[in-house]
């Protein structure tokens, strides 16, 4: 959400997301940037946002205002910074001591994967222990590759399977990029699909109408709720009756079936408490 407008602001307060947010940078024009910021500190502090995890993106350390965004996110301190452009380690440790020097002592750091350079070093990266989540910069990766936005996405699968596959080497969340055409209502559910598939955790997004279908997309649906169930029950007593093998809708069932069983229903049990 654009931090520079309050009507925005206001409208976080309602929308049914998991997390909000605020940006400083590529949605403020320059001359906005300190009220933005100023905005985005309030909204922080206000304590108005009920369970949503808000987090504040700042504008990177290169330009005139990165400084002074991060210092005054850790002074309010939200979840998160949302750090653009992070292309090693090295940005990491220079966010995270300004962040300690203001004071944030639980305000972790959402690293944008969105450079080559990023992706070459993107399991150093998730492996920073003040990163708690990976962003895909989509749009900006794509103009660095000299790449287009297809429909499909898979001129990009390899640069967003490389960065997940690093999140989930050093167990951190890593969700896919924005989709632009906010009236394009087929396309975004094609691509949240995709995200769903490829593995990701969760999708940024760009507009309040793109937060109910990405939340039925990352949603499991009853039928994966009931089955996942069936699943654990089915092995649970196998494994009191002694048996070595179970199975489920004439499908057998392992260690890995019932992990991803139990995740299924942790889901849906936190979607349950929102």
């Amino acid at each position: 959400m654009p931090a520079a407008n309050e009507r925005a602001l206001e409208k976080a307060k309602t929308i049914p997301a998991d997390a909000i947010i605020f940006d400083l940078e590529d949605a403020v024009a320059p001359d906005a940037k300190a009220a933005a910021r100023d905005q985005a500190v309030t909204a922080v502090r206000s304590g108005e946002y009920g369970s949503r995890e808000l987090t504040i993106r700042c504008n990177g350390l290169s330009t005139p205002w990165g400084a002074d965004d991060i210092a005054a996110a850790g002074a309010a301190g939200p979840a998160a910074v949302v750090i653009p452009k992070v292309d090693s380690t090295a940005t990491l440790d220079d966010v995270a001591s300004r962040l300690d020097a203001a004071g944030a002592t639980s305000t972790t750091i959402w690293a944008m994967i969105e450079t080559p350079t990023a992706i070459f070093d993107a399991r150093a990266i998730a492996a920073h222990p003040c990163v708690t989540v990976l962003v895909m910069g989509t749009n900006d990766l794509a103009k660095e590759l000299r790449a287009p936005l297809l429909a499909d996405r898979w001129n990009l699968i390899p640069y967003l399977t490389t960065a997940l596959a690093a999140a989930r080497e050093a167990g951190k969340v890593v969700l896919d990029g924005v989709y632009n055409d906010v009236r394009d209502d087929e396309g975004f559910a094609r691509e949240c699909r995709q995200g769903v598939e490829l593995g990701f955790d969760g999708k940024t997004l760009v507009h309040p109408s793109q937060v109910g279908p990405a939340n039925a997309a990352w949603s499991p649906t009853d039928e994966e709720v009931e089955r996942s169930r069936r699943v654990i029950e089915a092995f649970e007593a196998g494994e009191r009756e002694g048996k070595g093998v179970v199975t489920v809708d004439g499908k057998m069932i392992e260690h890995l079936h019932v992990a991803n069983a139990r995740a299924v229903l942790a889901t849906a049990d936190a979607i349950a408490r929102l």
